[in-house]
Order: C-alpha cells, then structure tokens, then sequence
C-alpha cells in the first residue's frame, strides 16, 4: 500500500499531452495554403507599424462580438478596419533620426526634407535633404496597407461578422486572397525595401 501511495503522489496532477499534426500530404490544397499564411503572419506583421496591428488583434475580438455581430458591431469593426488601414498608410510618411543629445526625434518626410512633429530639434538643410519624400514612399503606404487587408482576413471573427455563412466559392476566395495579397506586399517589401524608421517601426540608427 505504502509503496502504491507513493507511486500516486509522485505522478504529476495534470499529464502533459501532445498532439500529432497530420502530415503535409494529407493536407488539401487550400489546407496548405492556409497553414503557409498563417507562418507568414507574424512576418506580415513586422512590415506594418507595430501598435497597429497589436491594436487590431487586441480590439477586433471585442469588437465583432467573437465573429457574433450585430449591426452595431459591423459598424464599430469598419471603424476598427478603416482607422488601422489610414494609420498603415499614414505611418508610411514618418521617419526618426537622432539629435545632438542622442534622443530619437520623429517627423514626416515632405518634399524639401522631414517636418520635426514635436519641433524642439531641427535638422540642417543638407541632412534634411536625405529624409525627402519620394515615389516608392506612396508605393509602400499602398503596400502596407494591402499587407494590412491580407492580416485583416486571416481574422476568422472579422470574415464571420461579416460573412457568417460564407458558400464554398466565397470561402476559397477568403483563403486564397489573403495569401496572394501577402505574397504581393512581402515580395514588393523584398524587392524595394523601406529605409524609413518611422513610427511604430524599429529605431534609427542614425
């Protein structure tokens, strides 16, 4: 008896249990695809303004009710929706550099240079120069926020509220879409990457 007691309390209360994910073979088509995109979310993400997309994960569940919405709730998500997306594209504008006293100051890039947003630290005509807005800034806005549609529909509780009994053709479109937009926006990022550090983005180094 003693010996069986002491075999009892020496197991653990809770068994850890593990879970065999079928493999790849046995996956379909849009399986796979919807498995990719899922890894490539959170790569997705870093190329979009961090506070965006952490208040997107954050509010969106609230917002549509868990997928569970009411007209209220569609009209608070495209809110939700619409803000993020502007603040994608917005944020694209913004650039930092570090003063004399090392701190890092940020502004937006205009065509003569960059306008200091909190306007105690100006830069010199020269160096000012380097931070000037330029075409492939207005192509990345436009990609960020495409990237940001992509990250939007892998959202379930996002398409449920607004497509709660999507049929067959309109779910594929949703599983493939979003993996198209990320391929676009990521291989755009790859080919024409951003030298910006803006807001909600890395710091400068300079």
């Amino acid at each position: 008896m003693a010996s069986t007691k002491d075999a009892e309390s020496q197991q653990p209360l809770l068994q850890r249990q593990t879970t065999v994910n079928p493999p790849d073979d046995e996956l379909s088509p849009a399986q796979k695809a919807i498995s990719l995109t899922f890894q490539s979310t959170a790569n997705l993400a870093k190329l979009l303004p961090t506070g965006t997309v952490l208040a997107f994960q954050v509010l969106a569940p609230l917002f549509t009710h868990n997928g569970d919405c009411l007209s209220t709730n569609r009209a608070m998500t495209a809110a939700l929706v619409l803000v993020c997306a502007s603040a994608c594209f917005i944020l694209s504008f913004t650039d930092s550099f570090r003063d004399a006293a090392g701190k890092v100051r940020y502004g937006f890039a205009t065509p003569k240079g960059m306008w200091v947003i909190d306007g105690t630290s100006q830069m010199p005509p020269e160096e000012a120069a380097a931070y000037r807005l330029r075409l492939v800034d207005f192509a990345h806005a436009f990609m960020s926020v495409m990237v940001y549609a992509a990250v939007a529909l892998l959202d379930r509780d996002l398409v449920s509220c607004y497509c709660p009994l999507p049929s067959k053709e309109l779910q594929q479109v949703f599983e493939i879409l979003p993996v198209v937009m990320g391929i676009i926006g990521s291989g755009f990022f790859v080919a024409f990457p951003t030298t910006r550090h803006g807001i909600g983005f890395p710091l400068s180094p300079r």
